[in-house]
């Protein structure tokens, strides 16, 4: 029998809380409520849990509050935040503690449950998202644990090979990614067929990423491409 995950819901709008403690129950999950961020503290250090959602905005101890107090104990859990803020700073400071993922207040509940049924089925298919990272670029913020690419007004969640191109370019931020190592990375071989298709995926990456004049993906003849925030 395939045992329900675990979560802490820490959220203070009574009305609110209530109607997602029980929306989760209703997909099958096991939901423990917490009204304030102390409650949550307590919640968080008398049990086990597979995720926690934590509003940000909260009386006596904050969201961001919170999830720096259990992280003091090595806890790695992951966490999704509730805001009714959507400034970057708020957003970059979330992922740095813990998120997973951040929804920006008012949002779909069934939009909430995909996102949880994709983070658990990449922990089930071996991904450890305490080992994946967010980046800074320009004004965007690229997660992959989600592969999501934010920035204010636009949110595109990449493709499988969108990300893992995206991955590489973040990771050699404003130097060369050698196109040979993204082919056998990504597509598995390095051929004609394999290069145009890398071509068509750094087209879609560019669109992406014109809202910030200041970044752009450079060729770099013979080499491969850049990533650049000027």
């Amino acid at each position: 029998m395939k045992t329900k995950k675990k979560i802490l819901l820490v959220e203070d709008e009574e009305n609110f809380g209530s109607l997602l403690q029980n929306y989760l129950k209703l997909s099958k999950y096991e939901v423990d409520w917490a009204k304030d961020g102390n409650l949550g503290y307590s919640a968080f250090m008398k049990n086990q849990y597979d995720l926690c959602i934590f509003d940000v905005m909260m009386p006596n101890l904050d969201g961001f509050s919170l999830a720096e107090k259990i992280q003091k104990k090595g806890s790695k859990t992951p966490i999704i935040y509730l805001t009714a803020k959507n400034m970057k700073e708020d957003i970059l400071k979330g992922y740095k503690l813990g998120a997973v993922d951040y929804l920006s207040k008012p949002f779909d509940i069934e939009v909430l449950i995909a996102k949880l049924e994709a983070i658990f089925n990449l922990e089930s298919n071996g991904e450890h998202l305490s080992d994946k990272a967010v980046y800074e670029v320009g004004n965007y913020i690229y997660s992959s644990n989600t592969r999501t690419l934010e920035t204010s007004g636009f949110t595109k969640k990449l493709s499988p090979k969108e990300g893992g191109l995206m991955n590489l370019l973040c990771q050699n931020l404003n130097d060369v990614t050698p196109r040979e190592k993204a082919l056998v990375e990504i597509w598995g071989e390095d051929n004609y067929f394999t290069t145009r298709s890398m071509d068509v995926y750094i087209t879609k990456l560019r669109k992406y990423l014109k809202e910030d004049p200041r970044v752009s993906i450079e060729n770099v003849h013979s080499s491969g491409y850049a990533l650049r925030v000027s």
